[in-house]
């Protein structure tokens, strides 16, 4: 800018913008003779006097108050002597509540232009001075003693002043800011904020709050955080004169701030970990819940390893304590890539010779010495820094840093995971590594779950499977098809049961019961309860028999030793809706089960009934309605005491026969009395046709479907059998006296039955077994002889006398004449038995029919082993 320029615009018109801003001085001038020859317009505003008023009048009568004139006098008459004065002065002043005030007036001698000795006085109001040095004290308190940072700028961006808690905060003496600029301050983008921020301000008058700015202070490598706030200053004119500031460092509350802020982001990821991790049982869906929620929310990329042993059902797979163990990884995610990459391989030994990444699925080894190997043995988490990108190009020195974590659940190392971040992400913390402890051991306890789950529930099938019969039953006589759905999906196995036991003569008996109670102990007790099924129908007791030997026996059941002498009273309380004692000292669970044992013979079409509390069978006669069979109920199994009943039906061939448990017709949604009634119309109407007439499995099939069988309240056992008894030609029948000559005539009727049936194969052996059976029934038996042979899947020969007398196989020694008669039996039959009839015994033996293929066992080298 020119000379002539910068003057001009020092002539250019603007606002004062100066102190007499603030501060209103008047002015006037007295002549020789000390009247006032001149009176400005400020000085008419400050002494009340217009021009008309004061010119030509002497000052101090004009404005000074009578008491105070004469010392106004001598004071001009020393100013008309030449001599300058400065001093208070009192005068009137309509507008003060007092009635005068006091200006501070400056006297400086002059001379007209004759010479003369005159005056030029100026005057500013005491109490327009006092407030003026109250502002600036109070403003200067302010500016320096303020705990915040106060800096002003003026109006070429460059500082005028700081207070001396801004020049601690930025580290320089106070005297040291002045004429700096915001690029002396703070790196260079910055300060480019910044000072684009002050000519904003500078321009717009708007305020600015809160606006963030990062640096270093002098002799110091730690960022620093402040807050500033701007606004312009202002003339008492209006005219901008800077910016004034306020500078706070706020290092230490964003620190806070990020810190708060990671807790909540951390518990907001462990809280989506605990609703997200473990909805299921199952080991590879859980390790995949594990990563969702980490990636990409906690790192960049994650894996799973799990111990391959484990995940094979081993408890301790070999190598698990020192970490060589083979793993398996079970899940893979990035955020970054599309597929697997050597991330884990910076655990490894030497990455050059295995540098492909392990793919989800592959079943491999961490080498001893390696970080992955110390991490599980030692179940500590290592950090494993991120190489250097200049090593090669693989995606590996891409890492910012990795965390091998243990996957640790009661006390046992399960497997490994690892999560990693890339460069560009910040590194892991220390409390990033305890938000993986925790991520991987929840996720840890759900999979060590889902593998016990896994363990017991294979056990729980296994138990099943031991319980239950095996699929498709076979009996004389009898069409059999079976349901089992357990209410328990968890394990399923239950205390619901159904057998069918084949008894001598073809006769069948069919069972179904159902322990009160739920889970493995009511399997447990179902499980005896059936085997001790199986072991009375051997002996060949009558259904209400049966019963009551499962009576005392489930009354053991709950107690030591299997007493059941202090399990019957609160077992009866129970039964009879009352409570068990709670004041006895026996505190021995009690187990209480229903049953219904069905023996059907399919010689005479006639099947017995006992019930034990269990609902009644169902019957669906050839074109007749389904009905409820009129069973006396009896009390549970367990109760002790109570006798049970039995009724004997004839059921007409082609006839079928429904036994099930409560859980196929009783839920909470409707009673045990519409189930009964959904299930008598679902066997009346399967398909449009009668049940008695359509193909079994299909008839359980529309049971199930039509029945709400999917509460999951109970488990379900659903035995049907359809009759088909024994055809004429299938049995032979005599009647023979108790004479020696019917051991002949039985070994005739037996081989004319035989060849008639076209066994010949068999009629040596069934003769010779018949003649010892007629012999015996001759000998210790009484009354008349009764001689049958049974045709189905087997030849049974059934011997029946009045005698009481059980026959007992004996070992007979080398001198003894006799005695081998039922060993002979043993030898040459499949099996044989006697049991007892209301009119004395009957002994039978069973022989398997030819196939064709082996003879059956030969009866000269049986009779040869005898000896």
């Amino acid at each position: 800018m020119s000379p002539m320029s910068s003057m001009s615009a020092v002539w250019q018109s603007s606002p004062p913008g100066s102190i007499y801003d603030y501060i209103k001085v008047a002015s006037f001038a007295l002549g020789p003779d000390g009247r006032i020859a001149q009176w400005s317009e400020r000085a008419a505003e400050l002494l009340g006097l217009t021009v008309h008023q004061a010119i030509g009048k002497d000052p101090v009568e004009a404005f000074v108050p009578s008491e105070y004139q004469e010392t106004g006098h001598r004071a001009v008459a020393d100013i008309l002597d030449g001599r300058e004065w400065t001093g208070l002065v009192p005068y009137r002043s309509p507008r003060s509540p007092s009635g005068h005030g006091i200006a501070e007036v400056y006297v400086m001698p002059a001379q007209d232009e004759n010479g003369k000795r005159s005056a030029l006085c100026i005057a500013v109001d005491v109490s327009a001075l006092r407030g003026l040095e109250t502002d600036l004290a109070s403003s200067q308190a302010v500016f320096g003693q303020s705990p915040l940072g106060f800096f002003l700028f003026g109006t070429d961006l460059r500082m005028l002043r700081v207070n001396e808690r801004f020049a601690k905060v930025f580290g320089r003496p106070a005297e040291e800011y002045r004429g700096v600029t915001p690029h002396d301050l703070l790196p260079r983008g910055e300060a480019d904020r910044l000072a684009a921020a002050l000519r904003q301000v500078l321009d717009s008058g708007q305020a600015l709050t809160d606006m963030p700015l990062m640096g270093q202070t002098p002799g110091s490598t730690d960022r620093r955080r402040w807050s500033v706030s701007l606004y312009r200053l202002h003339s008492g004119s209006g005219r901008p004169i800077g910016i004034a500031g306020l500078a706070t460092d706020v290092t230490g509350r964003r620190r806070a701030e990020q810190e708060a802020a990671g807790v909540r982001r951390n518990l907001a990821l462990l809280n989506e970990a605990g609703a997200r991790i473990g909805t299921s049982l199952d080991l590879e869906t859980t390790a995949r819940e594990l990563l969702d929620v980490a990636v990409p929310q906690f790192c960049d990329l994650a894996s799973v390893d799990l111990y391959q042993g484990l995940l094979s059902g081993d408890e301790t797979p070999p190598g698990l304590a020192d970490g060589s163990a083979e793993l398996r990884r079970v899940a893979f995610a990035s955020a970054v890539s599309d597929g697997p990459v050597a991330f884990g391989d910076i655990c490894r030994v030497n990455t050059a010779e295995d540098p492909k990444p392990i793919q989800v699925g592959e079943v491999h080894r961490y080498p001893f010495n390696s970080l992955c190997a110390h991490a599980l043995r030692t179940a500590q988490v290592r950090v494993v820094p991120g190489r250097d990108g200049s090593e090669n190009l693989e995606f590996g020195a891409m890492l910012q840093s990795t965390l091998v974590v243990p996957m640790v659940a009661r006390d046992t190392v399960v497997g490994l995971a690892q999560f990693s971040r890339t460069k560009g992400s910040e590194p892991f913390g220390e409390r990033d590594r305890a938000l993986a402890v925790e991520l991987a051991a929840r996720a840890a306890v759900s999979i060590d779950n889902a593998r016990l789950y896994r363990r017991e529930h294979e056990r729980a099938l296994i138990l099943q499977r031991s319980l239950l019969p095996p699929g498709d039953p076979e009996a004389a006589g009898l069409d059999i098809a079976c349901r089992y759905l357990p209410g328990n999906a968890a394990t399923e196995v239950g205390g619901d049961w159904f057998d069918v036991i084949e008894l001598p003569g073809h006769r069948t008996a069919l069972v179904v019961g159902d322990v009160m109670g739920r889970g493995l102990r009511a399997a447990v007790a179902m499980g005896e309860l059936r085997t001790a099924v199986r072991t009375l129908a051997l002996l060949d007791l009558e259904p209400a028999e049966v019963l009551s030997a499962l009576d005392e026996i489930a009354l053991g059941l709950g107690t030591p030793g299997g007493s059941h002498a202090g399990a019957r009273p609160g077992s009866r309380a129970l039964a009879r809706g009352g409570q068990a004692a709670e004041d006895s000292s026996d505190l021995t669970e009690v187990y209480l089960a229903t049953c219904v044992y069905a023996v059907y013979d399919p010689v005479t079409r006639r099947c017995t009934f006992a019930n034990a509390g269990h609902p009644p069978p169902v019957l669906v006669e050839p074109g007749e309605n389904a009905l409820l069979m009129e069973v006396p109920p009896g009390m549970p199994l367990g109760v002790g005491g109570e006798p049970f009943e039995e009724i004997e039906v004839e059921l007409p061939d082609g006839a079928l026969l429904a036994l099930y448990t409560d859980g196929l017709v009783e839920s909470r949604d409707h009673t045990l009395d519409e189930g009964l009634q959904a299930l008598r119309s679902a066997l009346d109407t399967p398909d449009g046709g009668n049940a008695a007439a359509g193909s079994l499995e299909d008839v359980c099939d529309h049971v199930l479907s039509t029945l709400d069988t999917h509460h999951g309240e109970d488990d379900i056992a659903l035995l049907m059998a359809r009759m088909q008894g024994l055809s004429a030609e299938s049995v032979g029948d005599w009647h023979l006296p108790s004479a020696p000559q019917s051991v002949g005539r039985a070994r005739e009727l037996a081989r004319e039955q035989l060849e008639s049936w076209g066994l010949d194969g068999l009629v040596d052996t069934t003769e010779l077994l018949v003649s010892e059976l007629v012999t015996n029934a001759l000998r210790y038996g009484e009354g008349e002889i009764r001689l049958r042979l049974l045709l189905d899947r087997t030849l049974v020969c059934e011997v029946w006398d009045g005698g009481l007398v059980q026959p007992r196989r004996r070992r007979a020694r080398d001198t003894d004449e006799g005695g081998r008669g039922l060993q002979l039996v043993g030898l040459l039959s499949a099996g044989w038995g006697s049991r007892r009839t209301p009119l004395g015994k009957t002994v039978w033996f069973e022989l398997a029919l030819p196939d064709g293929q082996s003879s059956g066992p030969d009866s000269v080298e049986a009779l040869l082993s005898l000896w």
